[in-house]
């Protein structure tokens, strides 16, 4: 048994100070300084052994982050479809404490998806030493050329429920062009027979499109403004049925995807509660700047962004911890809201908020703990620390 002491708790709505969390593999319970003392006690004459204590400094105890999509990082990329791969990535970003996360595949030969499908399949089931993979993120390869961004054209096919009928197990959230499924006739069987979230991206779609498809199924958005029809005043597009519409929203926070005086304005517009915080970083994220590739495509990673050689954005290089401090920067959010959009909030959106995303008694034992800076000191994974800062 383990117990945080001497930290500021982020709960849900509130900060609690003079609070002591227990936990094992899952929280166990959370009890003030004066009961904590009476209940190491208790617990050393039960079990004949002591607590384990953490000393948290004063910092700030929070659930752990959720990247419900990423691409990469540490010089790796979910399609290298290896092992070393997968496990680098973990190991990797656990240091912004990122505590789970969904490998994001993207648009290249179906062969090649399905092959770091498979992998992914095989890696969930391993122990890791760092981020634990929740399922996948498949963004594509069901999109609209016209908004194809950094993905690869030659391998943009229609949806196909097909193709994706023996991995239901492991996807969590499909990124597709509505306006590219007939019917929606992939929507609708998807919804009927799977817990599989379908959001829009990457899409043409007008606003009645986009808003028929909400109808039909869909409930979230894939990095909001970018890769999408925009707002305008006659044609309010998928930004539009966004702001008319309760779906869930993702937000690329690195402050070059989308200006910063666009946060409070979605903020103000879309709810909190629905907005998710990710980095859609590649393999470039937690590494130094120059020549990487993204889905076989030359990508140029110059001050902070990541861009093909024709000044197309691809993908990010940012981190999830400093997403939430660029939104505590440029927002009128405190703490505890900011915090749910990268843990709460995308543990909603796949359907994992009874285990995932809060420091709740029964809830996984998945922490970080963060200075005002957002920067980590301590990242906790199912009750293991999987990363500690250097003194």
């Amino acid at each position: 048994m383990k117990a945080i002491i001497n930290g500021k708790l982020i709960r849900s709505d509130r900060i609690i100070n003079d609070s002591v969390i227990i936990f094992n593999s899952k929280i166990v319970d959370i009890i003030d300084k004066d009961t904590f003392t009476l209940y190491k006690k208790e617990y050393k004459e039960i079990y004949k052994q002591e607590i384990i204590e953490i000393d948290a400094k004063g910092k700030y105890v929070s659930p752990g982050f959720i990247d419900i999509h990423i691409h990469g990082s540490g010089g790796y990329d979910t399609m290298d479809a290896t092992k070393e791969a997968i496990d680098t990535i973990s190991n990797t970003i656990c240091k912004n404490g990122v505590t789970a996360y969904l490998p994001t595949t993207m648009t290249m030969d179906m062969e090649l998806v399905y092959k770091a499908l498979d992998v992914i399949k095989d890696v969930m089931n391993l122990e890791t030493m760092g981020a634990k993979i929740l399922g996948v993120h498949m963004e594509g390869p069901f999109i609209n050329e016209k908004y194809k961004g950094a993905q690869k054209a030659d391998n943009i096919i229609k949806p196909n429920y097909d193709s994706i009928k023996n991995y239901l197990d492991i996807i969590k959230i499909i990124t597709l062009a509505p306006e590219k499924d007939d019917n929606h006739s992939f929507i609708k069987k998807v919804k009927q027979t799977s817990e599989i979230t379908l959001s829009m991206g990457h899409s043409d779609a007008s606003y009645e499109e986009a808003m028929l498809a909400i109808d039909d199924g869909i409930t979230h958005a894939t990095h909001t403004f970018n890769a999408m029809t925009p707002l305008n005043h006659r044609k309010p597009g998928i930004v539009g049925a966004i702001f008319a519409s309760d779906i869930t929203c993702e937000l690329i926070a690195d402050l070059i995807h989308v200006h910063p005086a666009i946060f409070n304005i979605l903020i103000n517009v879309v709810h909190k509660d629905k907005m998710v915080l990710i980095t859609d970083s590649m393999r470039a994220g937690c590494m130094k700047a120059g020549d990487y590739d993204l889905g076989g495509q030359k990508v140029i990673v110059k001050e902070g962004s990541a861009r093909l050689q024709d000044g197309t954005l691809a993908g990010s290089v940012l981190t999830l911890n400093k997403a939430v401090l660029n939104m505590l920067n440029n927002s009128d959010l405190e703490i505890y809201d900011v915090v749910a959009m990268a843990s709460l909030n995308p543990a909603k959106v796949i359907k994992m908020e009874n285990k995932k995303g809060s420091l709740e008694v029964g809830c996984d034992a998945d922490i970080a703990i963060f200075n005002d800076d957002i920067e980590v000191q301590l990242t906790i994974v199912e009750g293991k620390i999987v990363y500690e800062a250097q003194e």
